[in-house]
């Protein structure tokens, strides 16, 4: 499953519009999918099919749902980019991150306590 969870941009931003209306109708994905990315309904179609064979969507009497959520995909695409770019160094991606950023108080202590709630006891 985990290699499933790999999408291109054009997968991301379907997938982000099935998320944000799923269950959803596959004629009114088709009409979304016109207005936000400017694609014709046989390129819908297409990635409907192309999805629901990997396993990530399926189109069941014409509705749509997702098989994986967002998070999952989120966390496969985070944990790729810190073993490629940073040989899986959590401090060197966290230094890199936040050279140049000024966090809040209220940001810093959100951080500060995943940080705790990642230690290992």
């Amino acid at each position: 499953m985990e290699k499933n969870l790999k999408l291109f941009d054009a997968e991301y931003k379907f997938m982000s519009i099935v998320w944000e209306h799923e269950p959803v109708n596959s004629t009114e994905l088709t009409r979304l999918c016109q207005k936000k990315l400017g694609w014709k309904k046989p390129t819908t179609y297409s990635m409907i099919k192309k999805l629901s064979e990997r396993g990530i969507m399926k189109n069941e009497n014409a509705t749509v749902t997702t098989l994986i959520e967002r998070e999952q995909v989120q966390k496969y695409e985070a944990d790729t980019l810190l073993e490629k770019a940073f040989g899986g160094c959590v401090p060197s991606f966290i230094a890199t991150f936040l050279k140049g950023k000024t966090l809040s108080e209220k940001e810093a202590q959100e951080i500060k306590q995943m940080i705790e709630g990642a230690m290992k006891k």
